[in-house]
């Protein structure tokens, strides 16, 4: 039985799309940090910011797929800059939380929790750049600019990244809307300590993101004189 070449394509896209960014946004490792970010809300506030943040991350790569080039070459930036910036903002993140004793924590995410609507952090921090950051936005403009080759409009990789945003932003839900079940299995020690390891690597990445960056900028200088 032969196989169409356009499913064939679709699925080659469909893998590429996924293989390239799910690692990058890694919901799963990102749950812990999303549940001590959200220490001492109800568990239907902490659904409903899983649901926010799993549609702007869904916006945010397809738009970053489709027009996120062509927005940074708009305003004159490069994607060693996006990853210097957002390199920053995702190491100071993880030192933070690195540092915070846990009663402090408790006690700031409780204060947090009065606010009107909690909501209103879903896509900052949490969407860009906890769950989709440089890295996530990087890849994603360079899959779009790679389809976009040939100056034409391919609709099947178009397609093809559509559908994997959407599979990526039902594993963020599901990653993050049932944290708390992980962490009670895990129990409250194990917890504090995933959490701690959590928030390493994250400052890890941090680091290697906005390396990356330095890189790409100080690769460019002989290119420039």
């Amino acid at each position: 039985m032969s196989i169409d070449p356009a499913m064939s394509e679709f699925g080659k896209a469909l893998f590429l799309f996924l293989s390239a960014l799910f690692p990058i946004v890694d919901p799963l490792g990102g749950s812990p940090i999303f549940l001590a970010l959200t220490e001492g809300y109800s568990r239907d506030t902490r659904r409903a910011l899983s649901r926010r943040i799993a549609f702007d991350s869904l916006y945010l790569l397809m738009g970053s797929y489709l027009i996120g080039s062509h927005v940074l070459a708009f305003f004159g930036i490069s994607l060693p800059v996006v990853q210097v910036s957002g390199g920053f903002v995702v190491t100071a993140t993880g030192w933070t939380m690195l540092k915070q004793p846990d009663e402090t924590e408790r006690s700031e995410v409780k204060s947090s929790v009065q606010t009107p609507d909690p909501l209103r952090r879903a896509f900052y921090p949490f969407t860009l750049p906890l769950t989709v950051g440089p890295g996530s936005i990087s890849v994603a403009i360079t899959l779009g600019a790679n389809g976009a080759h040939h100056g034409r409009i391919d609709a099947v990789a178009i397609l093809a990244a559509l559908v994997g945003s959407l599979l990526l932003a039902l594993s963020i839900y599901l990653c993050y809307g049932f944290a708390d079940r992980v962490a009670r299995i895990l129990g409250p020690t194990a917890t504090i300590v995933f959490t701690r390891l959590s928030a390493f690597l994250l400052l890890c990445i941090g680091v290697q993101i906005m390396w990356n960056g330095i890189s790409g900028l100080l690769a460019s200088v002989p290119a420039a004189r």
